[in-house]
């Protein structure tokens, strides 16, 4: 088993009561008491934010924040429980451990160099998340990453609500083809997916726009993540496939051979 990438703080347990106003969580925690936690995740959180859930918060020392606890993960699947994150700050942070730590092979032999929020591209105040260069004979690589939490049995969707911005990502990918080496990667933020499709049917522009995005050269990273109470390990890629019902994956080996 691959080690832990990331480790978290020591997190608490409680049950989710609700959550509201996309940024407020109420949880009860095994002490009974009450607290409204900030919740990370301005997404409609399909699946993943049902009342009654078992949830980990991270509390702060910081006493100058206004809600000291942050909700990280919930617990889905009663048959087979399932760690997911739906802390959406953590995935950059977990993606430079990973760079730094030469974890991801189909990016590895690209850079010796990490910058972050670089600006890009011609669309208003664009920034890649990473840009990785160092290798003179090699072109710099764009790298954008985008968390996906909302599951079909074992494939993930993205995106699981329309997305303009996700949208605009997608167009400044493809402007830097054949100039550049463009990189959607996908944090599947819960280990018990193997499999990756764009979410039509939340998003029906995004999933064209991938698919037209992929015919023009931009590549996509659909990376497994386990999710824990302790931390978060790589488990590898997940099969990406351009359509839900499509009964042939494309395989990164076909794209990047």
């Amino acid at each position: 088993m691959p080690d832990l990438i990331y480790y978290y703080p020591t997190l608490e347990t409680g049950i989710l009561l609700k959550r509201y106003k996309r940024f407020f969580a109420d949880i009860e925690l095994l002490s009974g008491e009450v607290i409204t936690a900030h919740c990370p995740n301005t997404g409609p959180m399909i699946s993943v934010c049902t009342p009654g859930s078992l949830v980990k918060v991270s509390r702060s020392n910081n006493p100058k924040r206004k809600l000291l606890y942050t909700w990280e993960m919930i617990q889905v699947k009663e048959n087979q429980p399932t760690w997911v994150g739906i802390n959406t700050a953590l995935p950059n942070r977990v993606i430079k451990l990973a760079l730094e730590q030469q974890l991801i092979p189909e990016l590895t032999s690209t850079y010796s160099e990490i910058r972050r929020e670089v600006p890009y591209g011609k669309e208003l105040k664009s920034r890649v998340d990473f840009l990785l260069t160092g290798h003179e004979s090699l072109p710099p690589t764009y790298l954008e990453i985008k968390s996906a939490t909302l599951a079909d049995s074992d494939m993930v969707l993205f995106p699981d609500t329309v997305t303009t911005r996700g949208q605009k990502h997608l167009r400044e990918m493809m402007a830097l083809i054949p100039r550049a080496r463009a990189v959607m990667l996908y944090f599947i933020n819960r280990g018990d997916c193997t499999q990756f499709s764009p979410g039509d049917a939340y998003d029906a522009e995004y999933g064209q726009l991938l698919r037209k995005a992929v015919a023009q050269g931009v590549e996509v990273l659909p990376c497994r993540f386990e999710i824990t109470p302790v931390g978060i390990r790589y488990l590898g890629l997940a099969e990406f496939y351009l359509a839900a019902s499509s009964a042939n994956p494309i395989r990164i080996s076909d794209k990047t051979s």
